[in-house]
């Protein structure tokens, strides 16, 4: 790591707590020095000293259209023209409700916000607003952003009220907070049997990437919505990282799952701040100003945000967009996959549309994760070690094994192909003890 960078660590860690303005990029989990970009385009992004590197975050996922998309770009600099926030209702608002909408079923009506984690948070008040009641329940493992009812972890047993993982969660909040395993039918059976008739909603990541990417059964989708259905719970799918990104209908269409509400993230506006939460009409009728239960927010539906939102979708909905981008994440999963069965590397993967997860087990005989204990029973030194030769070799993956890997329109064969060649040779070194 290049002495300048350093410097830069050193001084943002004056003024900046830990150096950074989000933890998972101090490279806590894989140790050394994080690598200060300042530029994008395309593929890549570029370090204060213009090396370049393929990137496989993608600003942790909105970036579909890769970097800097002349298009995107465009819109945003059109928007800052005419001013870059009014306070006032706008029609692009309306336009970016109405084309989510359109491609979302479930979705009949829908609230922006600035983030994933507002659009979380006011979902669960709505949830709670609409059926009086108090009871969350989510998944371990699944990260819905940082308010203070969903920094909960489980308690002793499965089925035990959840304890704070975070200081500064009153106990009281995370009280209310169920924990469960993700990926198990029998345990939503079972909480729901206990807890059915008090528990406001379920919040899922319908595909987990907060604890690298685990696709869950088909049975773990259809025993939540039947057992929300019977017992008169909403079901939340926190969509803002699979929404547009797995395919055009998100997670939820690929399990064919109609949710009551979802939520959506920074991808709607083309990675600028922004997120959203939508569903059934009937629900999002209890929001102000038609309903009691109150949310807000200056600037939800940022005008900046709303318009390169509608140059993305623009995009995102041409025939056969969503295939190329499932190709070319084949292409670098199956070629590193085949890389490290040839050298007797124990790795395991996942993909659909454009994200995937790789993950390193401890044994031959081992499957793919399908849950939270799964992932942590992986191997987090071969992780650190791959994470690292990648990085020196101008791959940058996210600096954590419990993050999921996002791919662009823009990634070339030969950013695939470069790729899967640092991954061979790092598996080659590894063979070699």
């Amino acid at each position: 790591m290049s002495t300048k960078n350093e410097q830069l660590f050193a001084q943002a860690r004056k003024h900046i707590p830990g150096g950074v303005n989000s933890p998972v990029r101090a490279f806590a989990g894989v140790g050394g020095t994080p690598v200060f970009m300042h530029r994008a385009k395309g593929s890549k992004i570029y370090d204060t000293e213009d090396n370049a590197y393929i990137d496989y975050i993608g600003s942790w996922g909105p970036m579909i259209l890769g970097h800097a998309h002349p298009k995107v770009i465009d819109a945003v600099k059109k928007a800052a023209d005419d001013g870059l926030s009014f306070g006032t209702p706008t029609p692009f608002e309306t336009t970016v409700a109405d084309k989510i909408c359109e491609i979302v079923p479930s979705v009949e009506m829908i609230r922006m916000t600035s983030s994933g984690t507002e659009a979380t948070m006011s979902a669960i008040r709505l949830a709670r607003g609409y059926t009086g009641r108090d009871k969350i329940v989510k998944f371990e493992g699944c990260y819905h952003g940082h308010s203070d009812s969903l920094l909960v972890k489980a308690g002793s047993g499965m089925l035990d009220i959840g304890e704070p993982t975070s200081k500064g969660v009153p106990a009281d909040f995370a009280k209310h907070t169920i924990t469960i395993p993700f990926n198990n039918p029998d345990a939503i059976k079972e909480c729901f049997e206990k807890w059915g008739d008090e528990i406001a909603c379920v919040i899922v990541e319908p595909i987990a990437g907060n604890m690298n990417m685990v696709i869950p059964e088909q049975s773990f989708h259809d025993t939540l919505r039947e057992q929300c259905t019977a017992h008169g719970a909403v079901l939340i799918f926190d969509e803002v990282m699979t929404g547009f990104r797995v395919g055009l209908g998100g997670a939820q269409a690929h399990f064919g799952i109609q949710p009551d509400l979802t939520c959506f993230g920074k991808i709607i506006g083309a990675g600028l701040p922004v997120g959203a939460f939508g569903g059934k009409q009937e629900i999002m009728e209890y929001i102000a100003p038609m309903g009691g239960v109150y949310q807000a927010g200056t600037l939800s539906g940022n005008p900046l945000a709303m318009r390169a939102g509608i140059a993305m979708f623009e995009d995102l909905t041409v025939d056969g967009f969503y295939e190329e981008l499932s190709a070319k994440v084949d292409h670098l999963v199956d070629g590193i996959q085949a890389s490290a069965d040839k050298h007797g590397i124990n790795l395991r993967t996942n993909k659909l549309g454009g994200m995937f997860g790789m993950f390193f087990v401890k044994d031959a005989d081992t499957p793919t994760p399908l849950d939270f204990d799964d992932v942590t029973a992986c191997d987090m030194d071969v992780f650190n070690t791959f994470f690292h030769g990648m990085l020196d070799r101008g791959i940058y993956l996210a600096p954590s094994a419990y993050e999921a890997g996002f791919m662009s329109i823009k990634h070339s064969d030969e950013d695939l192909d470069a790729s899967v060649k640092a991954a061979d040779e790092i598996f080659a070194q590894m063979a070699k003890g």
